[in-house]
């Protein structure tokens, strides 16, 4: 497992190691202990999965302390251009974003610490998307913010009349207007 650093302070790239032959391959998406050694001492509590068709915009989401989430996220099949916006107030990159391709080939994950806002845009039909996260789910505490914020500037990798949106996604608030409960 190689762990590459992001522009943004706690978020990471994790890059497995896979052992190819001619059955397929193997690797591990998740090693308590190696991840510790790698300073992400979490214990997750549930995982969870989605299915999306090509356009589909999930995010951007995250939830409120007591139930604040870190996540590690990947994909299974298919394709994604997963973003992560740094909202922790005191942090020198708050409302910047980092955008990743994760895929079936490349089989990257993205680690996310709580005081993130989460969303990815699905690039192929049929995709297969996994994410662990530490807290449960607590519709109580969701906050999220619009997906194509101008102030965010996110570009989503899709066609803005291709994209496939919640309705909940279509009335999230602007970054502007968006408090951030993470300092």
């Amino acid at each position: 497992m190689k762990l590459i650093e992001t522009a943004i302070e706690g978020l990471l790239i994790i890059e497995p190691r896979i052992f190819n032959d001619g059955r397929g391959y193997f690797y591990e998406s998740y090693n308590k202990s190696k991840f510790a050694e790698a300073g992400i001492a979490i214990e997750f509590v549930q995982d969870n999965q989605s299915f999306s068709h090509k356009g589909a915009v999930r995010g951007l989401h995250a939830q409120a302390d007591p139930f604040a989430q870190s996540k590690l996220v990947r994909v299974i099949r298919g394709k994604v251009l997963d973003i992560a916006v740094d909202i922790r107030k005191n942090s020198p990159t708050y409302g910047k974003h980092v955008a990743v391709e994760l895929n079936e080939e490349n089989k990257l994950q993205l680690w996310i610490p709580a005081g993130f806002l989460h969303g990815f845009a699905t690039l192929e039909d049929n995709t297969i998307f996994t994410y662990k996260v530490n807290n449960y789910y607590d519709k109580a505490s969701e906050i999220g913010v619009l997906w194509n914020d101008k102030d965010l500037n996110i570009d989503w990798g899709v066609a803005k009349n291709d994209v496939l949106l919640s309705p909940k996604d279509e009335i999230l608030p602007a970054f502007k207007s968006f408090v951030s409960p993470f300092v």
